[in-house]
């Protein structure tokens, strides 16, 4: 199995083509698995500045067609032509994925760089794509080890300890804007009732702000404030909500968006300037409503630009914890792709073992001698085995764990069945099955090993 990703974020292409790239997100990860055996899982990452699409393919040669696969059905989601869809996307496969999906969840890839919400959105990334059935378990293993990096740079690093996030960044451009730099006085309108939205509500109150808000054109907002505090807007109250506020925020990416004509209607008699903070891939608001008379509005392209840079050691110390985290997990992901392997030549040896002991048995039955020979024959072939499974491990930390199954196919004629292509069982993803051997005679009640 080998894993892939498909990137494309704001460092590549601009946020309107990720945004339409995004559309109708949901169903790609579903659709391909139905669709192409060439993808054996896919997760999907999608945020207000970046959308990566992390795959599994059952081998090497498996990448491309699981591309091709995957650029159709984004196409048809989206409605982009496929080379367009196809030149935005970069490939990535092997070591590459791992080392920079650590690097997204740790917040090194964000347009604010150490920014605190892109963990959560992998973590939630992972357990949509768990609940869709789109999971493999080496995705699984993946984003998991992702989203422990994540926390490790948090806690051993001041990366992100100033709290930046996309929403700190935007409000911090507001206050500069604002004749009066004072959260508890303002008005505010909040759209979207997601993590985004969350966010927002919990750092608008760190800042004194308690006139908050909420409409959601899903119907959302009244649970959405329970938990929360604020007030639930409807179709009816929000316009005049609206027509008062000095700030309305952006978070929920809906169809439905605030149009510039209809903003300047419903703000035609009010005399305090508005702030408008979109920070919706999509856009909650009309891009024209920052041509109107007393308006100002903000974008994920001006929070871009106007993120600070952190500091150069917080950094070097951050890449350092992701590069090591990322070799360490490919060693273990090299290590456990020879557990079938090694399953494969212990159950062939204990095949061998057990014809033998019919024979035994079957010419001088259940006695001492052939519980002898049976106690022989297994301390032999467990000596027998721990080299080539030593040599099993130190290949697979090399990348030459084809070689060895290269190998067993040669000497013994061993298929080996790669994880995915047996029939499923409840032991924990990537462990290797137990071998079983029933003995059909009395158990040696002397203490010896018998297995």
């Amino acid at each position: 199995m080998v894993l892939f990703s498909l990137v494309a974020t704001h460092a590549d292409i601009d946020l309107e083509t990720v945004a339409q790239l995004s559309n109708g997100s949901s169903g790609i990860a579903a659709t391909a698995l139905t669709e192409s055996p060439a993808v054996a899982g896919a997760v999907v990452l999608a945020t207000c500045n970046r959308y990566e699409i992390y795959g599994e393919a059952p081998n090497p040669n498996d990448v491309e067609a699981a591309r091709a696969a995957l650029v159709s059905r984004i196409s048809e989601a989206s409605g982009l032509a496929e080379p367009l869809v196809s030149r935005s996307f970069s490939t990535r496969t092997g070591p590459e994925v791992t080392q920079h999906l650590f690097a997204v969840s740790a917040g090194l890839d964000s347009a604010v760089v150490g920014e605190r919400e892109i963990a959560g959105q992998v973590r939630r990334a992972l357990i949509t794509a768990q609940h869709d059935g789109t999971a493999s378990a080496g995705l699984v293993r993946l984003f998991q080890a992702a989203s422990k990096t994540a926390k490790d740079v948090g806690a051993q690093t001041a990366l992100g300890s100033r709290g930046l996030s996309i929403v700190s960044v935007a409000l911090d451009l507001a206050t500069d804007l604002s004749e009066n730099p004072d959260w508890s006085t303002k008005k505010v309108v909040l759209f979207g009732t997601g993590a985004y939205a969350g966010a927002t509500m919990a750092l608008l109150r760190e800042r004194g702000c308690t006139d908050i808000s909420v409409f959601s054109s899903s119907g959302r907002a009244e649970g959405f404030v329970a938990s929360r505090g604020g007030a639930a807007l409807d179709t009816e109250s929000l316009r005049p909500a609206v027509a008062a506020a000095d700030v309305m925020i952006g978070c929920s990416g809906s169809d439905t968006r605030v149009e510039a004509y209809e903003l300047a209607q419903v703000r035609a008699h009010s005399p305090q300037p508005l702030i408008a903070i979109d920070l919706a891939l999509t856009h909650d608001f009309d891009p024209a409503v920052g041509e109107l008379d007393g308006v100002e509005l903000l974008t994920l392209e001006s929070v871009r630009l106007a993120a600070p840079q952190e500091q150069a050691e917080s950094l070097a110390q951050a890449s350092g914890i992701v590069k090591g985290a990322a070799q360490a997990f490919e060693q273990e992901r090299e290590a456990r792709s020879v557990d079938s392997a090694i399953v494969a030549l212990r159950r062939h040896t204990m095949n061998v073992l057990d014809a033998e002991m019919e024979k035994v048995r079957a010419r001088h039955g259940c006695t001492a001698a052939a519980e002898e020979v049976e106690f022989a024959l297994r301390r032999m072939v467990k000596q027998l085995l721990h080299v080539p499974t030593v040599r099993a491990r130190e290949l697979a930390a090399n990348g030459q764990q084809d070689d060895y199954v290269a190998a067993l196919e040669a000497l013994y004629g061993i298929t080996v069945e790669q994880p995915g292509t047996a029939q499923p069982n409840t032991a924990r993803p990537g462990t290797p099955a137990p071998v079983v051997v029933e003995a059909e005679c009395p158990v040696d009640h002397q203490g010896r090993e018998t297995a």
